[in-house]
């Protein structure tokens, strides 16, 4: 893309009641990417959702809402007031499910549910007259807003999903009369060449189903089987019905409304990479929805670095990102597994750091806070109970975090256009210089998530992802350049990206390892009995020699038989040895050792371990204690990996030989290590 230079990012360069067009774009300017408006001035977008006045009702079933009417004495006044305060913390967007802009008169992207309307996802995508549907439904959902230069564009959804599994079992019991129903026996049919027993080697078929016509013609769920390469197929599928969603979702659009951007459907916290391929060619940008990794704000790297390669870098907006606290005026229970800290002072500090954190990423051209108001008190009529909003369901700002949000919010344009290093080549630039990488000191209270970790100095370098689909057979690869963005890339356009990142500390405990990553597992996708299969579980490997023979340790991550809550809530088994091992002959303890899993959104994957120093070799570890260690992930079902040193995690925990010199830095302790006892 061509660099432009353009007026600075300032919401009142352009007057949008006056402005020559109304067509919004993007450019890319010393490596920083921008929205731009109508008048050409650059605009990093910083919206608030559901500016919509709240609830029709102020007290229903027992609830107090949130609601215009107890507030103003019309919804026009209320406009006023929201808009005057969103200026004043530093807002400049209006975003999902708010109010059109001939009332709020803020530039707004516009949530159309364009999908769910004309019921693509869950009934059959591939219907013959699904493109007519979606392309009259987007004409009467824009109407509204064409034309105007408030619009800056629209999403088509908000978080369908994306999920390979569901998809696949969802599908596989549709009536024969289901054209999707079709194209996925069609799909098994070319896979397998035609041969139902290679078929049936991956899948479990409903009982008394043979062959591929009682196949076509079967309602009932076909699952795949352990230790077989279904999952390749099952991504496949899931690329298959994405792009045809991106697809149509694109031509329906700009036949709608040619000048506005397309936003894609606002990720839910995770993306498939199948899907995130599928919808490039189609978008302007990306939207994400985003659940910070640590309650201080934290963002992971891999994440935004995974949308850059696997959509060819194109620009990303948060669509939606939040902090709760326990600590709350309304009276929510923050009753889920979003990110919730204790107090209103720690939200203020976090949410201020957030954004600094992603407008620090040249590639996120805006972030948009969930949500103006908070959730009634007891609850959304869907059961959702969080402490989101700016203000209370009284209209109270919360007074610490909109000032703490209006300093950062003022001062992100100017921390985004010194962005000039991508979330890759971040990653990469903050990788040691020199030849062995330095465990930082910090003791790790496994309940006290990651937000004490010293994460810049314990993150590791960027783990090289698998070259192929290691479920299709793919090969290691030797790989020893550690922190090479283009290495990572040749990876992406090979077969995977990274899916997560790896963080080590020290303490006079242990060694602590933490992960942060994300896969989707379905809990109707796999057909087991008794306990779940460990080689079909989500794990991390750790090998390290302290100069006293290599050890190996495994940290599986264990799904429930059924969902108790919104999402599964994962065990995190850490085991002796290396996952083979235990795969083979079971999980053998570690005396002392600690591990935690701490309930993140599924499939988004958080959790720590503490091993302690006798089972690791060293009596009395110090500064400058020389090690080699290597670190492999696997997914869920095999369907892909990552490394350390870029070798296959069987290869790499089998060769010491691969493993990448280290060393234990200062032990001076910081203050949180002395909390911790450190």
């Amino acid at each position: 893309m061509i660099a432009v230079v353009l007026p600075a990012a300032n919401a009142h360069v352009c007057n949008l009641a006056a402005a020559p067009a109304t067509r919004w774009s993007l450019a890319h300017e010393d490596g920083v990417r921008w929205l731009v408006t109508p008048c050409g001035a650059r605009f990093y977008s910083l919206g608030v959702n559901t500016l919509d006045g709240g609830y029709p009702w102020r007290r229903h079933r027992g609830k107090t809402y949130y609601s215009w009417k107890a507030f103003a004495p019309t919804l026009a006044d209320w406009a006023e007031e929201a808009r005057t305060r969103l200026e004043r913390w530093g807002f400049n967007t209006a975003g999902s499910w708010s109010l059109p802009p001939r009332i709020l008169r803020v530039p707004t992207i516009v949530d159309l549910e364009l999908g769910r309307g004309a019921r693509f996802h869950w009934f059959d995508p591939f219907a013959p007259d699904m493109q007519a549907r979606m392309t009259a439904l987007a004409k009467k959902l824009v109407a509204p807003y064409r034309g105007s230069p408030y619009r800056i564009g629209y999403f088509s959804d908000n978080e369908v999903g994306w999920w390979p599994g569901a998809l696949f079992v969802f599908y596989s019991m549709k009536p024969a009369s289901s054209a999707t129903k079709q194209r996925w026996v069609k799909l098994l049919q070319r896979r397998y060449h035609g041969d139902w027993r290679r078929f049936t080697a991956d899948f479990a078929p409903p009982p008394g189903v043979d062959s591929w016509p009682a196949l076509t013609a079967a309602t009932r769920m076909t699952r795949m089987r352990p230790g077989g390469r279904g999952i390749a197929v099952v991504e496949e599928w899931c690329g298959i019905v994405a792009r045809r969603y991106y697809t149509l979702a694109e031509r329906a659009i700009r036949a709608a409304d040619p000048d506005a951007l397309y936003f894609g459907d606002r990720l839910p916290i995770y993306y498939d990479p199948a899907a995130v391929r599928a919808m490039a060619p189609h978008v302007d940008a990306i939207a994400t929805n985003y659940n910070l990794d640590a309650s201080d704000g934290w963002i992971a790297r891999y994440y935004f670095a995974g949308l850059e390669l696997l959509s060819g870098g194109k620009p990303v907006l948060v669509s939606e990102w939040f902090l709760a606290a326990r600590q709350n005026r309304t009276g929510n229970r923050n009753n889920g597994h979003l990110m919730t800290v204790e107090t209103q002072g720690e939200r203020a500090r976090a949410a201020a750091a957030a954004v600094a954190n992603f407008a620090r990423l040249p590639e996120i051209v805006g972030t948009h806070w969930f949500q103006y108001y908070d959730d009634p008190k007891g609850g959304r009529p869907d059961g959702e109970d969080y402490d989101f909003g700016l203000v209370d369901a009284d209209n109270r700002p919360y007074r610490r975090l909109v000032e703490a949000l209006a300093a950062a919010d003022r001062r992100a344009p100017k921390v985004h256009a010194g962005a000039a290093v991508s979330a890759v080549a971040l990653a990469a630039a903050e990788a040691p210089e020199e030849d062995d990488f330095v465990i930082p000191y910090a003791a790790i209270s496994p309940d006290r998530g990651l937000a004490d970790w010293p994460k810049p100095a314990s993150l590791l370098p960027p783990l090289a992802a698998s070259p192929n689909n290691p479920a299709r057979g793919g090969t290691p690869r030797d790989f020893q350049s550690r922190g090479d963005p283009s290495s990572i890339a040749r990876g992406s356009q090979a077969g995977a990206v990274a899916f997560g990142e790896i963080y080590l500390a020290w303490s006079r405990q242990g060694l602590a390892l933490a992960t942060i990553g994300q896969d989707y597992y379905d809990l109707d996708l796999l057909a087991y009995h008794g306990p779940f299969p460990l080689g079909e579980a989500y794990r991390v490997e750790l090998g390290v020699d302290f100069g006293r023979g290599p050890r190996r340790f495994t940290l599986f991550f264990i799904p429930p038989k059924a969902k108790r809550r919104d999402y599964p809530h994962l065990t995190a088994l850490l085991c002796l040895g290396p996952a083979t091992r235990a795969i083979r002959d079971g999980c053998t303890a570690i005396p002392d050792a600690k591990s935690a899993y701490f309930g993140a959104d599924q499939p988004r994957i958080t959790a720590l371990a503490v091993i302690p120093w006798r089972a690791l070799g060293p009596t009395s570890p110090a500064p400058g204690t020389a090690l080699t260690a290597d670190v492999a992930v696997t997914s869920w079902h095999r369907g892909r990996w990552m490394s350390l040193s870029g070798h296959a995690p069987a290869a790499a925990m089998a060769d010491p030989a691969l493993w990448l010199p280290m060393r234990l830095g200062d032990s001076r302790p910081s203050p949180a290590s002395l909390r911790d006892g450190g």
